[in-house]
């Protein structure tokens, strides 16, 4: 299994050390591992829950919501490995609440955009009228 210290999965998600630190306090992001130094281990299954960690925060997601989404995925994802299926029904319905919550986060967000772009056209006609 390959492995990566911090810093290469802050360089590869895009995100400061201080961050994904923030997240492993919090329980959100914990490492796969330790090393003998005490060094902290991840692995690209971790690299890809950080990446949906930081598809949530512009959408204005909480630390809380976060993790429960990430409960969903990673039952989602183990479903049936322990034999049990009878709960997939409710996680379902749970990550399409969030799908249909991200979908209006986002149309919000792409409305805010518009307004931003009018205002910098706005400021860019009253700059070209100057000397």
């Amino acid at each position: 299994m390959n492995t990566m210290h911090i810093g290469e999965l802050a360089e590869r998600a895009g995100m400061s050390l201080r961050t994904i630190r923030h997240y492993d306090e919090v329980g959100l992001l914990v490492p796969s591992g330790r090393t003998s130094g005490g060094f902290r281990v991840y692995t690209e299954q971790d690299l890809e829950r950080l990446l949906v960690v930081r598809r949530m925060k512009p959408l204005g997601f909480t630390l809380d919501e976060m993790a429960e989404l990430l409960r969903v995925v990673d039952a989602l994802r183990n479903r049936g490995t322990d034999g049990d299926t009878d709960d997939e029904p409710a996680l379902a319905a749970r990550l399409d609440e969030y799908l249909q919550d991200a979908r209006e986060r986002h149309a919000k967000l792409v409305e805010r955009a518009g307004m931003a772009e009018e205002f910098v056209e706005t400021l860019g006609s009253l700059r070209a009228s100057l000397p």
